[in-house]
């Protein structure tokens, strides 16, 4: 692969090596021999990645010595590549069998189109919140995976939000920003808008790189005929503490970049919801692993107390 090929595949991963493995199963059952050239950007993996080298010798691998950030290891691979497309894809993804063929043919025959995101689903096939608008102080509130949205899912502010509710489940939608799960971007727009912010270490790196393809006059098409799986949080989850972390200093960063004057005078505040966020977030997830170790130990007693009293 490679030489004429018609898309770069770009996948970052950290950890994630046998979600990894999945992927490029998929990608290959997708491509159906169609030409590209893929490139890994690992950010110092320790599961064996190296093992990539030999079950799929034609891609292009780069370990970097540490972990570098999802955007900077993105830029990495855009430096080397060199196709009209490129397609920015989770190593915790599986790719639809159609996803190639629809996607290509949509961006082919739409010049304008900048980036398109696909229809994507959880592990469990429903559907993420992949779509959306572009975030303001009130997405804090009313966020994909925010408490009141989801103790309310159907409150009229995060569905405004989700722009992917508005979808008949086939036809393309102009959004603000998508998932940076899986992004199928435009090379001529990437030259024009310049590649991810490299501040952002991980998240939200997609919502700022969409406002600037937007700015430089691109579309941005939610296109639910094509579909991929993402099995969120393939090495977030392994990596809880510094993954929250991560994100609300992303978001922070974010609010600083776009939200100055008259909202600057917010930053205390903003500092402080992110932080109480930040420490909720890791609260809940505490208790809910504390649960999950409970139920499991509690089941193991009851199955060795059942044989016992066989």
């Amino acid at each position: 692969m490679g030489g004429s090929a018609q898309l770069d595949i770009i996948i970052v991963n950290y950890n994630s090596t046998d979600y990894l493995v999945r992927c490029l199963e998929s990608v290959y059952r997708g491509l159906a021999g169609r030409a590209v050239s893929i490139h890994i950007a690992d950010n110092g993996s320790r599961d064996g990645v190296e093992r990539l080298r030999f079950r799929f010798p034609e891609i292009d691998l780069h370990i970097n010595a540490c972990n570098l950030g999802f955007a900077r290891a993105v830029n990495q691979c855009i430096a080397k590549s060199g196709s009209p497309f490129l397609l920015i894809l989770n190593p915790d993804t599986i790719v639809g069998k159609e996803f190639f063929d629809s996607a290509i043919e949509f961006m082919e025959t739409h010049p304008q189109v900048g980036v398109l995101g696909p229809k994507i689903y959880d592990h469990d096939f429903k559907v993420q919140g992949s779509a959306r608008s572009f975030p303001t102080p009130v997405t804090a509130l009313f966020g994909r995976n925010t408490m009141l949205t989801r103790f309310f899912p159907d409150n009229r502010i995060s569905r405004k939000n989700m722009l992917n509710t508005f979808s008949d489940g086939r036809s393309p939608i102009s959004v603000d920003w998508l998932s940076g799960a899986c992004l199928f971007v435009r090379r001529q727009a990437v030259d024009m808008a310049g590649g991810l912010d490299s501040h952002f270490f991980m998240y939200w790196e997609d919502a700022d790189w969409c406002i600037r393809l937007k700015q430089a006059g691109w579309d941005i098409i939610y296109y639910p005929a094509a579909s991929v799986v993402h099995f969120v949080g393939g090495s977030s989850e392994r990596n809880l503490m510094k993954s929250v972390l991560a994100f609300h200093k992303s978001a922070y960063y974010f609010f600083n970049k776009y939200y100055q004057s008259p909202f600057g005078v917010l930053k205390p505040l903003v500092i402080m919801g992110l932080s109480v966020r930040a420490c909720f977030v890791l609260a809940v997830h505490g208790i809910r692993r504390w649960v999950a170790k409970n139920k499991k130990f509690s089941t193991g007693r009851s199955v060795k107390q059942a044989v016992k009293d066989e």
